[in-house]
């Protein structure tokens, strides 16, 4: 049985810089893991978003900034643009298979793995965090109420 909570991530910041300018590499080492470059991978501190976006997470607007320099780019804290949910269990692909459209399969879908695609008709980043599975699901406020409801609907159906 797939389980679904409420989760708090601090300081989720927009972070935009080329991936190869040495700003890239002082933000890495702050977070201590490089920016990842390979599209629709991440970790807990970071998530790749396009070829030179990431949405990061636990460090500060401020610390980011400092990071960066004077290196052309923007920090932008977007902690307040999306609610954050946490889908874990054996269940919790199957429950997610019944709203998006994307390959959740192990082979396609995994741990490190994100995408930002449809769950439900609503905008979400979705993050494969381990093997349990445990995902991720980050949408904006003005449709949590609407996502939190549609995903009792389907645990309830997938248990």
């Amino acid at each position: 049985m797939a389980e679904l909570r409420e989760i708090t991530l601090t300081h989720q910041v927009d972070l935009r810089v080329d991936p190869v300018d040495p700003a890239a590499t002082r933000i890495g080492d702050l977070l201590g893991t490089p920016l990842p470059v390979v599209p629709n991978t991440g970790s807990e501190a970071v998530l790749w978003l396009g070829p030179d976006q990431w949405l990061v997470f636990g460090a500060s607007e401020a610390e980011l900034r400092a990071a960066l320099g004077d290196t052309a780019g923007s920090v932008v804290d977007v902690s307040a643009n999306r609610t954050v949910y946490e889908l874990s269990g054996p269940d919790a692909r199957e429950v997610l298979e019944q709203g998006c459209a994307i390959d959740l399969h192990p082979r396609a879908f995994g741990p490190g793995r994100c995408a930002q695609t449809m769950l439900a008709r609503a905008n979400v980043v979705l993050h494969q965090v381990d093997d349990t599975p445990t995902y991720r699901l980050l949408v904006r406020p003005s449709f949590a109420g609407y996502l939190t409801s549609w995903l009792r609907d389907a645990l309830s159906a997938a248990g």
